[in-house]
């Protein structure tokens, strides 16, 4: 028998612990107890400690030894703390300390401040939602959760984008209303020792070549493995565009289990592209010039059972609800900017031409508007129609982008607003006359003009409540403002990394 080599001797201990850490999701997963979309509460809801010690001794049984307690602030960093897997019934119970500092942080963790953030004073508490408790296939000893950050009163945190998304969605339950939504995942691999800062493609082949696949085939598939490990159900992964790029696409869940699942994949693949001495950027412009990674959104509206982006009697079947909530969409989206691409790399990609959506605009299937209408085969359109988000990208909390995606929508449904005339091929053929009488805008393009839009929004600011408001326009104006004398090619190294 031919002795394995170190690479393959550790891709085997990562597969086996990563079948010990399914089991134990299996084992940590049967009934007890359940948050239903609940917050959390000091002490812990009925039945959670209890639950949440016999989940630790699961853990400890199959050595798992810590656990990631994950949130994201308003500059779409993934901020963590960490607790010993046998502390996970005190977290439950009581929390664990963190400032609210970070509301105000920006990417480079410098700390911009509003009238109530910023400060060095308060404290908050996380409290991991064991809902959502996942075995880290990537990272063998390890589990993960998001959290919800609540005060030491034991009131939800106004800046806590995770609960304003549950808020959101539970409002919109109230009036009969559902939503399923998944991120598109975008992503740049590069060589890992390739000089401190630089980008260095980890494989040649062309986009979409089978020869970029046959490149990187083994970190494909320990990713395929590990998500599956991890119960993310995985649509496609394929070689994109940009030099190094790939994209993931994962199936469809409530909007807040989709937000967090976006998070977990993204850490996922960061994990398992280490684990074969790569280095992975999601940032919306790794190069600047080139094609930068998206973070495109799909969401679906639903009432009793029934998509409302199908059947119906309007255009390509959209139901008048489901026709007013993309009408809602598209008249926020210079506003919604300021969520959706809240980087000054996010307008090195969003440029036309690229199929970055950089026109409000709609179509049907069309991928250069910013709203792409998929209606989806014949014989799944009940199921599969949704709306596509293409203007955003991965430097968005994904909490916060479907809050105001949501809430936009919503404001669309109540004013009963309908669609202008759709756009086919690239809006950048029409001349500003053309552009005028057709009603179409080009986005916002540069941060500043994004957040301009963004503050004078009443609907985002109501949506979003003033504290958690007043942080997003204070975050996009510090981001601006440490990027002003900076050409594209130092805007793309400054976050090249961060995201």
């Amino acid at each position: 028998m031919t002795p394995e080599s170190p690479e393959e001797a550790i891709r085997r201990l990562a597969g086996e612990a990563a079948r010990m850490a399914r089991d134990a999701v299996d084992d940590v997963r049967r009934p007890a107890f359940r948050t239903e979309g609940t917050d959390p509460q000091p002490g812990g809801r009925p039945g959670e400690v209890a639950y949440a010690e016999r989940v630790a001794r699961e853990l400890a049984g199959q050595r798992v030894h810590g656990v990631v307690c994950s949130w994201v602030d308003t500059a779409g960093i993934n901020r963590i703390k960490t607790v010993p897997a046998r502390r996970l019934p005190s977290a439950v119970a009581w929390g664990v300390g963190m400032s609210p500092v970070f509301d105000t942080f920006l990417a480079d963790d410098s700390i911009v401040s509003t009238d109530v953030l910023g400060t060095p004073d308060g404290d908050l508490r996380l409290y991991p939602d064991l809902d959502r408790l996942t075995l880290l296939a990537g990272q063998p000893g390890w589990a993960w959760a998001p959290v919800d950050r609540i005060t030491q009163d034991g009131e939800a945190h106004p800046a806590d984008t995770r609960t304003v998304l549950r808020r959101q969605v539970r409002s919109a339950a109230e009036r009969g209303l559902e939503f399923k939504a998944a991120y598109e995942i975008e992503f740049a691999l590069g060589r890992d020792d390739a000089p401190a800062g630089e980008f260095v493609p980890a494989c040649q082949g062309p986009a979409y070549g089978m020869t970029r696949l046959v490149e990187l085939g083994a970190f494909s598939a320990d990713l395929l493995a590990a998500l599956a490990q991890e119960g993310v159900d995985v649509d496609q992964v394929h070689p994109e565009y940009a030099a190094g790029q790939f994209e993931i696409s994962v199936g469809a869940l409530d909007p807040v289990a989709a937000a967090d699942r976006s998070v977990l994949v993204r850490q996922t693949v960061r994990a398992v592209a280490q684990n074969h001495g790569l280095r992975v950027s999601f940032a919306p412009s790794v190069l600047a010039g080139f094609v930068g990674n998206g973070g495109h959104v799909h969401v679906s509206v639903w009432r009793d059972g029934r998509n409302l982006h199908s059947d119906g009697d309007g255009r390509y079947g959209l139901t008048p609800d489901g026709e007013a909530f993309v009408a809602g969409i598209l008249a926020e989206l210079p506003a919604l900017s300021a969520v959706g691409t809240p980087s000054p790399s996010s307008y090195l990609r969003l440029v036309p031409s690229h199929w970055a959506g950089a026109f409000a605009a709609w179509g049907h299937e069309t991928r250069e508007s910013a709203l792409r209408l998929v209606t989806g085969v014949v014989g799944q359109r009940d199921r599969a129609a949704n709306l596509e988000v293409k203007s955003v990208d991965l430097a968005a909390n994904p909490y916060l982008l479907l809050t105001a995606l949501i809430a936009a929508g919503l404001a669309g449904v109540d004013q009963r607003l309908t669609l202008p005339e759709e756009i086919t091929g690239d809006p950048a053929r029409f001349d500003a006359e053309e552009l005028q009488r057709r009603g179409i805008r080009r986005l916002p393009q540069s941060l500043d003009e994004a957040t301009d839009a963004f503050a004078s929004s009443s609907l985002l600011k109501e949506a979003l409540g003033p504290v958690l408001f007043d942080a997003v326009v204070a975050v996009r104006r510090g981001e601006a403002a440490r990027t002003t004398d900076l050409d594209p090619e130092a805007i793309a190294a400054a976050y090249r990394w961060v995201y």
